[in-house]
């Protein structure tokens, strides 16, 4: 499992807006920011997806998912290379290695070790993000948590937090794990203001990447604290 981190909870809480925005559905409940080398792992290069993965975990950790409604703790980058070994997913030197992840191996990995499925969305090259967007809406309208964003022209891991529409068009709320440095670093405000978790207009994703979404299909009760919408 991993060890006890001084972890940055809920990174986008007090996020200004892009604009006044007509309509918008934020995550439910609360997570913890994984990025590089936060657990004292140089993994720059290659640990984006597992870094995403762990916020992921974090948030279902939280909101006390496990099998036979037994909270689980969030897996190490090992852990998570030996439970896709022990799928079937990976050969035994993939424990162990450098080899990064994407969408697919996280769904693998939130039903392996926390029985939650996850829908993976796809979106063509040259499609974009536009028609993903009444997902991610009702996704987050319903309660769900942070969901994980991969692709291959952009390969870049990311976690999304949220989607809002503003006159000009659509923004996604992103939390990038490509952050380096030791648990807690520049703090909530610090983080913010260095575009770490940002909001991201949809015209600025790569137009030739394909995009795949995992958003696991977990919610939360209702009346357990924070509602979509909020900031």
């Amino acid at each position: 499992v991993t060890p006890a981190l001084s972890l940055l909870p809920d990174v986008h809480r007090g996020l200004p807006f892009p604009g006044s925005p007509t309509r918008a559905a934020l995550v439910s409940g609360s997570y913890l920011y994984y990025h590089y080398g936060c657990d004292g792992v140089d993994d720059r290069g290659w640990g984006c997806g597992y870094r995403t993965l762990q916020t992921l975990c974090s948030w279902l950790t939280g909101a006390g998912a496990g099998p036979g409604g037994c909270p689980q703790p969030v897996p190490t980058l090992l852990a998570i290379q030996q439970a896709l070994v022990e799928m079937g997913d990976k050969p035994p030197a993939f424990a162990g290695s450098r080899d990064w992840i994407g969408t697919v191996e996280a769904g693998l990995c939130l039903d392996h070790f926390f029985g939650v499925p996850c829908k993976i969305v796809h979106s063509p090259r040259g499609r974009g993000l536009e028609e993903q967007v009444g997902a991610l809406y009702a996704h987050f309208q319903e309660g769900g948590g942070p969901v994980m964003l991969g692709g291959d022209a952009d390969s870049s891991s990311k976690g999304l937090l949220g989607v809002c529409s503003v006159p000009t068009g659509h923004h996604l709320l992103v939390l990038d794990p490509h952050y380096y440095r030791g648990a807690g670093g520049l703090g909530r405000e610090g983080m913010q203001a260095a575009g770490w978790v940002r909001w991201q207009g949809l015209a600025s994703f790569d137009p030739v990447s394909f995009y795949n979404l995992c958003l696991p299909q977990f919610r939360r009760n209702a009346g357990e604290g924070d509602g979509a919408g909020e900031n």
